[in-house]
């Protein structure tokens, strides 16, 4: 019996598209390059579909998507499926090469925008995990068997629903849980009504190690080398950490996938081969509201809590928290006011909206195809990194911004008034500038 080796790559990027003219602007910051989608495609995703590799003489190339545990987030997976289609196909064929080699697919579902769960309503999470789902089953052609969550934010609800959306398992980080399995077995959430969802732990020392430690293929074929027998080791970073965040870490990655097919001491394989071969046999409490990336729980995406980017400068994160106050007061008067002029939608408002989809075009009824685009602008200002930089006034949370406005500028006549309470709840005279800056569409 060998032991098992899984190695997960998120990968994300926010929708970056202006919503006045559905084109990405420019990003100076992201210069030589258009924005960053092309930068980072360019450094990461693209060198991914294939590594050319020199191991000790031994020279190989490596399709890394095909022995990577991963996810793609759907923004992301939308930008490409129209500006870089060859990696679009890429990745979806590296998916049901897995399925062929180890009978499952290494892909994991997600929700369809990168928002902090715990913090959305029950409705939003429901619409959220039944976009992501549908979206992956349009793309990969399966039922997803496992679903990341953005930031591995997690609470009971989140789960819950979930399970009920016929999720088998998730990834969490060590701290999430009461206890980890010792071996890296997957665990059992009891849930209500007599569910469950299973639970994947990662490795989070070495985990930490691949995210921050630099590109060491030695280092870490190693560690995953000293799997014990019928144990497993999982490690789970975002996938741009692989030549976005450091240089050579796509070679390094793809020297360890090399040696792992290779290996007589573990087995290479994905989550779900993992959780078919090994059911989970302990049940454990989950802690909550927790995430990976913010030790204060989910603070960090409502409030100054610390966390912070630049760690060599004071915090300065009191915008956070009004932030958060003003999209959560936008996204239920946006609710109500959907709710209301949607009545007479086919099947009722919500479910009209969960049928529509994240990107799914409207026919023949502009009025609907309106309000189905101003729930969309909702969820999309809530994505998670509008709130997890160190200023307003960066990109990401411009993004955000401008979302709202363009839900507040589909809100007919009831805009004024909407606009108006989200200039109250954002408060401080600099938030409120930024917000103003997003009000009129940009050239690309």
């Amino acid at each position: 019996m060998k032991g098992v080796a899984i190695i997960h790559g998120h990968f994300y990027q926010p929708p970056r598209e202006n919503p006045w003219t559905g084109q990405v602007d420019a990003e100076p910051s992201a210069a030589p390059d258009h924005d960053w989608n092309v930068r980072v495609t360019r450094e990461s995703y693209l060198p991914l579909v294939s590594v050319e590799i020199d191991d000790n003489g031994k020279q190989a190339q490596i399709p890394v998507y095909e022995y990577l545990s991963l996810d793609f987030g759907p923004t992301l997976l939308d930008w490409m499926e129209r500006e870089a289609p060859d990696i679009h196909e890429a990745v979806i064929h590296a998916d049901r090469a897995s399925v062929k080699r180890l009978g499952y697919g290494n892909a994991l579902a997600m929700p369809f925008h990168h928002i902090i769960l715990p913090l959305a309503s029950r409705r939003d999470k429901e619409t959220e995990v039944r976009w992501g789902i549908d979206d992956f089953k349009r793309r990969f052609g399966r039922d997803p068997v496992g679903f990341w969550l953005p930031e591995t934010a997690v609470d009971r609800e989140t789960l819950d629903v979930m399970a009920r959306a016929g999720i088998a398992f998730t990834v969490l980080a060590p701290h999430q849980v009461s206890k980890a399995s010792e071996r890296g077995l997957p665990v059992n959430i009891a849930l209500n009504d007599g569910r469950s969802i299973a639970v994947f732990v990662y490795d989070g020392g070495l985990s930490h190690d691949v995210a921050f430690g630099g590109p060491d293929s030695n280092r870490w074929t190693d560690a995953l080398n000293g799997t014990p027998p019928g144990a497993i080791t999982s490690i789970a970073v975002d996938g741009e950490t692989f030549g976005h965040h450091h240089k050579g870490g796509d070679e390094a990655l793809a020297t360890v996938l090399y040696r792992l097919q290779r290996s007589d001491k573990v087995q290479l394989t994905n989550f779900a081969a993992a959780f078919a071969a090994h059911p989970p046999a302990e049940t454990v409490n989950l802690v909550e509201p927790t995430s990976w990336s913010c030790p204060h729980g989910v603070e960090r995406w409502r409030s100054n809590c610390g966390c912070r980017i630049k760690q060599d400068v004071p915090p300065h994160q009191e915008w956070r928290a009004p932030l958060r106050a003003a999209v959560d007061w936008l996204a239920g008067e946006i609710h109500a006011l959907y709710e209301r002029e949607g009545r007479d939608l086919p099947g009722g408002p919500w479910a009209f909206r969960d049928a529509a989809g994240a990107t799914g075009s409207i026919n023949g009824d502009e009025d609907a195809a309106r309000l189905v685009e101003m729930e969309r602008d909702v969820l999309r200002s809530m994505s998670s990194c509008g709130w997890f930089f160190d200023d307003i006034a960066g990109i990401e949370a411009r993004q955000v911004l401008r979302y709202a406005a363009h839900a507040i500028t589909l809100a007919g006549a009831e805009s004024g008034r909407l606009e108006a309470g989200f200039v109250e709840k954002l408060g401080d005279d600099r938030n409120v500038d930024v917000f103003r800056q997003t009000l009129q569409p940009t050239p690309s």
